[in-house]
């Protein structure tokens, strides 16, 4: 197989390969391809791998540089959202896979094409969708009530000032480039140039995630992942805020029957099932030398468990912005 070489630098590597623990033969699931750095070194350790990604851009470019000679391919992709997981597998002829790896979020490539939309360090269409079809960011900010914009952005971007923004984004309309609507977030909130952080960055993240719907494919994803781990299979997250890190930590937790116990103000209501994931394991965040070679992994938290013998749970709930 001939790679080559990688767009970005793949996020905790290392650590992301040492959590699955990869063995020659295995089936491991790449969720969120990407530019293929988990991959590569899933199938250099002699994994089959399983690629899923709903960007057509990087399927057609994993394609180019990930065609295999074996048969049957060590190296399968699925061009899908990873809440398919499961359904994909299943039209591969896959029960069940040892190694389920995530890597929420936006991507380097997306991040670094001004056309695609997602950031505001150089003007382009304000767009931010992922899988290139659906509702895009203009379609939202230009079309949706000022009550829900305020809603996504307070939600989905911890945006204290929210509806300030919103009417802001109401009497501009319509907005058509990621650089009209930084600048409306940034003359609403009294941005001076120079300061250390762009307040604009809250209202991207959180317009980005209602568009690609990032928080209820993650339940989803998560779920997914949940039924289709063998027991003793290992499951890797790296997110990259605190809204992605809370649901997989809860997730986690629950999954290894770490509820807080019943009190005499709020009984326990019925036994508790069998832990279907091991212990999880602490945060575990890049280190000094990581974060100077690469920026954008001074964020990055990675999270992972064993997948026990327990049967999975079920589809669960309390999804949407509430989440």
């Amino acid at each position: 197989m001939s790679a080559a070489p990688a767009p970005h630098i793949p996020v905790l590597l290392d650590e992301v390969v040492a959590a699955l623990h990869p063995e020659r033969g295995s089936l491991v699931v790449d969720a969120t391809f990407g530019a293929g750095g988990y991959t590569r070194r899933l199938l250099g350790a002699g994994a089959t791998v399983h690629a899923f990604d709903r960007d057509p851009d990087a399927i057609a470019a994993g394609r180019a540089w990930g065609e295999v000679s074996e048969s049957p391919p060590r190296l399968v992709f699925h061009a899908r959202r990873f809440s398919e997981l499961a359904e994909g597998l299943a039209e591969a002829g896959v029960a069940s896979v040892q190694g389920v790896v995530f890597d929420i979020g936006v991507s380097s490539m997306q991040l670094d094409q001004a056309a695609r939309g997602f950031a505001f360090s150089s003007n382009g269409p304000l767009d931010m969708r992922m899988s290139q079809s659906g509702e895009s960011a203009a379609d939202f900010l230009n079309g949706a009530s000022e009550e829900a914009i305020a809603d996504v952005l307070y939600h989905y971007g911890e945006e204290r000032q929210s509806r300030r923004i919103a009417r802001a984004v109401v009497a501009a309309r319509p907005l058509t480039t990621t650089g009209q609507f930084a600048d409306v977030v940034r003359k609403a909130l009294g941005y001076r140039p120079g300061a250390p952080k762009d307040p604009a960055t809250r209202s991207f993240q959180a317009v980005r995630i209602h568009v690609n719907g990032e928080l209820d494919e993650l339940h989803a994803g998560l779920a997914a992942a949940e039924r289709m781990l063998a027991p003793g299979g290992r499951l890797a997250v790296v997110s990259f805020h605190s809204l992605e890190d809370r649901i997989v930590k809860q997730f986690l937790r629950e999954g290894a029957g770490a509820l807080p116990a019943g009190s005499r103000h709020l009984p326990m209501s019925s036994p508790a099932a069998a832990p279907v994931f091991e212990k999880p394991s602490a945060a575990i965040r890049p280190g000094a030398e990581e974060q100077a070679r690469n920026p954008r992994a001074r964020s990055a938290t990675l999270r992972w468990a064993v997948r026990t013998a327990a049967p999975a749970r079920g589809a669960g709930s309390g999804k949407g912005l509430a989440a």
